[in-house]
């Protein structure tokens, strides 16, 4: 039921967005009775932290997918922030849940913990790419930048602003502004 619960709450985030996650709208489309939810989630923090944990999950998987340990440091975190921002834009609702303020702050079902290691790869190989600085400071620098270019992109703002109709020139200018411009090919 539990499993249920959840990809019932993954299904409705996907079709409605992160706001249509009531418990009851979670249960009816599962097929249970309003109350069956509360007696495997105690309330609607832990659901939601649930099935924040699935996207979590999934885009861990999507990077470890795409991600070659052969590359240089400064190509991974590339492909680390591309993937992340199709992430954002290809699973919009999941995204906004998964990085709701409150959900993150109660810690419910681990989701810190869920969501820290891909933060930890990225500080890893920022510290690679310019050893001088502080990895964490500089990783959560370019993660502030990569969430505000997808969240801008998505509510049009950039794009209305730049006249682009591709994020890729702003990953570029992101990266080069947290790690140096790009060594030249030899």
């Amino acid at each position: 039921m539990r499993g249920r619960l959840v990809r019932t709450g993954v299904e409705l985030v996907d079709a409605e967005g992160a706001q249509a996650l009531s418990l009851r709208e979670i249960a009816r489309r599962a097929g249970v009775s309003h109350g069956a939810p509360r007696r495997h989630f105690p309330t609607h923090l832990d659901l939601l932290s649930a099935i924040a944990r699935q996207g979590f999950a999934e885009l861990a998987a999507r990077v470890a997918a795409e991600d070659r340990e052969d590359a240089a440091p400064r190509e991974r975190i590339a492909l680390l922030a591309r993937v992340y921002l199709d992430y954002a834009g290809s699973r919009r609702g999941m995204y906004e849940l998964m990085f709701r303020h409150d959900l993150l702050e109660s810690g419910r079902l681990g989701l810190r913990e869920t969501s820290l290691p891909l933060f930890a790869r990225l500080a890893e190989l920022v510290a690679r790419v310019r050893p001088a600085a502080d990895p964490v400071v500089t990783a959560g620098a370019l993660w502030a930048n990569l969430h505000g270019i997808a969240q801008l992109w998505h509510w049009g703002s950039l794009p209305l602003a730049t006249g682009g109709t591709d994020p890729a020139p702003l990953l570029a200018a992101a990266l080069d502004a947290h790690l140096g411009p790009e060594e030249p090919a030899p």
